[in-house]
């Protein structure tokens, strides 16, 4: 079925949604994009319409949003628009989406190996070919030779070059211009005046060229589609969130409806174990939640009459009720996919460096190319064919494979040197990124700090930790369950125990009446001067000890503050948690500037505060909260003990419970920036110096096939002083 026949059998239009202002919007999946120029095409295109209000192309997912009012017709208008622009367009549906991005990587995957093949085999007859001359081969042996590489390369070119053709035609087309158009020239002139040269029984054949080009190449484009689809990951795994259905109590009765189909004044109940669907107002007490998704702590938060809740928290101890406050698509969940799609398309909209430096080198390269073609044939009288051999041979010198290595040969080195430190680099361009920055922000709990409450070990009498443990293994609380690991002797049998949700245990031990649980319930109305979590022991109704838990600080973290001090690097503490401990947190690992009790909203709000002055941000994080706060910095990083999600987001994951990998990656960083920019100045370099040589004649097709190579294993070189670095 071909595009027009699609969209002609899909009728867009009923798949829009419509708010209280008559303002339709519409998201849909294009498929095809491969860099900024494509998004600006699409949405130029569209914001021509001039009921068009908002237009936003996300490069990470490929969903395009549209806004318009009028007729919700247009739609179809829309989705038209942008197929005959060459893209393909298809309703925005999870499985339509998986599906096409699976086709993608394998369809990449396989022009690698087909050119990696190909290029392996080569090399071999190459090696024959240019270690000896034809007298010494023998014309006939060297043209069957050439006719045995042209069999193998020919088919192959064709095949894997597809990525690379499709893109330049599609440029092409549309009057624009990237780098895979000089590539898909090179491949072409450099294929098709190698087949010419072996029917003419020539020896300027350079099908190993071809394809040892288009597999370098290759890679990155392979290595940028896995980076575009693990940036995907983060916003769809809270959109999973946010699906499903919830428990509406309608007088005696409940029944199940669409978490997105709740609405204000609802009521719903949230059963022990279950994730809260939506923001609300607590109608029932009595109940712990994890606040993770808020705060990113993790010690639980008790929930009075009127308490405000919030969609992702997790209710612990008993059943909920809430009268529900917003609709999900306004919940505080749905406003973290907002902002994590948004730092998507802020961190999307880089342009790579080779498409930046396209947008002139590819005219030039051309216009030099026909310059010298024209001048050659037209005012010096030479022959076409020798014109346009000199016309080829300025392209194949110029053909910008140093270029195109200059920045992944680093990056892969670096990358490798950084996985034996066991630091994941996940971005493409996250350690240029990485080095430019001179602001780094901390979230405390699972960063700083281990991320677990620990029992405080002094002055506790053996007897009295021994009946506290004891009680303890029976609760699956966070804080009974760091009491109970922190003692490792027989425990006493207990008998008759009850857990009062929100409160604490009571149960009968050796015949005495012992009592677990929060000051108040223990009848400790005077204010504990602790900023700490605390929790009463009480035997026959006497206070027998008070147990203080703490999250222990990592090891390092205040040698790794001093480290990023002494680089220039301002480091910040930004948290959910509450004042008193994020004070002390920030004194002892020694950071000056610290926010407490901070939502995923106001960390985001303070980064882009951050960028908006002109800062370079690191954000370093692990909590489910933090994921857009870490898409939304300039770079991120996160412990491997972070969630899922919040790993999709970041740029860097480090493993082990130590803060050093965050100093060694941004040294790492800093030395691989500057070795970039030696492989551009060499490439560079080379051009300044081998272009002017072949305008003029001085060079021909085989040395500049040479030359080419030559420049390509200069960079390369350069590359590996990477492995010097300590």
């Amino acid at each position: 079925m071909n595009q027009a026949a699609q969209i002609e059998q899909t009728a867009y239009h009923s798949l829009i949604q419509t708010d209280k202002d008559d303002v339709h919007s519409l998201n849909f999946l294009v498929k095809g994009v491969h860099c900024a120029l494509c998004i600006q095409k699409i949405e130029s295109a569209l914001q021509e319409h001039k009921n068009v209000s908002y237009v936003r192309l996300n490069f990470s997912t490929g969903c395009l949003s549209v806004k318009w009012t009028g007729d919700a017709a247009e739609a179809d208008d829309f989705a038209g628009e942008v197929a005959r622009l060459g893209y393909q367009v298809f309703p925005y549906n999870p499985e339509i989406e998986k599906s096409t991005e699976e086709q993608e990587g394998r369809f990449l995957l396989l022009c690698l190996g087909v050119a990696g093949f190909a290029m392996g085999n080569l090399m071999l007859l190459s090696v024959g070919l240019w270690a000896t001359d034809e007298v010494t081969m023998g014309m006939n042996t060297r043209l069957l030779m050439h006719w045995i590489s042209g069999l193998i390369a020919i088919p192959v070119v064709v095949f894997s070059g597809r990525p690379f053709f499709k893109s330049a035609w599609a440029a092409l087309k549309n009057r624009h211009t990237n780098m895979d158009v000089p590539i898909s020239l090179a491949l072409i002139l450099a294929t098709g005046m190698s087949i010419f040269e072996t029917l003419d029984h020539g020896t300027h054949v350079y099908f190993d060229s071809a394809v040892m080009l288009m597999f370098f190449l290759l890679i990155g484009r392979y290595l940028d589609f896995r980076a575009r689809r693990q940036a995907k990951g983060a916003a769809h795994d809270l959109l999973q969130t946010l699906a499903g259905f919830a428990t509406v109590v309608e007088g005696a009765n409940t029944r199940k409806i669409l978490i997105r189909d709740l609405k204000p004044d609802m009521i719903v109940q949230v059963a022990l174990g279950e994730r809260i669907p939506v923001d609300g107002v607590a109608l029932s007490g009595d109940t712990t939640v994890d606040t993770a998704l808020v705060t990113g702590e993790t010690m639980p938060r008790d929930v009075h009459v009127d308490d405000e809740l919030y969609s992702g928290m997790v209710n612990l101890s008993a059943p909920l009720r809430l009268r529900v406050a917003k609709a999900a698509e306004d919940s505080l969940l749905a406003d973290i996919v907002r902002l994590l799609e948004k730092a998507e398309q802020a961190n999307a909209a880089y342009v790579r460096l080779a498409d930046r430096a396209a947008r002139l080198y590819t005219p030039f390269v051309h216009s030099l190319a026909l310059l010298a073609f024209i001048l050659w044939w037209a005012v010096l009288g030479a022959l076409w064919q020798d014109a346009l051999l000199i016309a080829v041979t300025v392209l194949i010198i110029t053909c910008p494979c140093a270029l195109g290595l200059a920045v992944p040969v680093v990056q892969v080195l670096a990358t490798g040197q950084l996985m034996k430190r066991n630091i994941l680099v996940k971005s493409g361009d996250a350690l240029e990124r990485l080095a430019k920055i001179d602001i780094a922000v901390f979230d405390k709990t699972g960063t700083l700090t281990i991320g677990k409450p620990a029992l405080q070990m002094d002055g506790f009498a053996p007897k009295s930790l021994q009946i506290a443990a004891s009680l303890a293994a029976q609760s699956a609380h966070p804080l009974s369950k760091a009491l109970s690991v922190a003692y490792t002797g027989d425990l006493l049998s207990v008998d008759q125990v009850k857990e009062y949700a929100g409160k604490g245990l009571e149960a009968t031990i050796a015949g005495d009446q012992i009592k677990l649980g929060s000051l108040k319930w223990c009848g400790q109305d005077v204010p504990s001067e602790s900023v700490y979590p605390q929790i009463c022991l009480m035997i026959n109704g006497q206070v027998a000890q008070i147990f203080t838990f703490k999250d222990q600080i990592k090891a390092d973290a205040a040698d790794a503050i001093a480290a990023l001090k002494a680089l220039g690097i301002k480091p910040i503490l930004l948290s959910g948690d509450r004042s008193a401990v994020v004070t002390h947190v920030a004194a002892d690992v020694g950071i000056d500037t610290f926010y407490a009790e901070q939502t995923p909203v106001d960390k985001t709000a303070l980064i882009h505060e951050l960028k908006d002055a002109g800062h370079n941000v690191l954000m370093v994080g692990d909590g489910l909260n933090d994921a857009p706060v870490l898409a939304s910095a300039g770079i991120s990083m996160a412990p491997g003990s972070a969630v899922d999600i919040t790993q999709n987001a970041a740029d860097i994951i480090f493993m082990g419970e130590h803060m050093q990998p965050v100093i060694d990656a941004y040294k790492h960083a800093c030395f691989t920036q500057k070795l970039v920019k030696q492989n551009f100045g060499l490439a560079i370099a080379y051009n300044c110096i081998a272009v002017p040589f072949a305008f003029m004649g001085y060079v021909t097709p085989m040395i500049a096939a040479i030359c080419m190579s030559a420049s390509s294993l200069l960079v390369i070189i350069n590359s590996y002083r990477l492995k010097l670095l300590s």
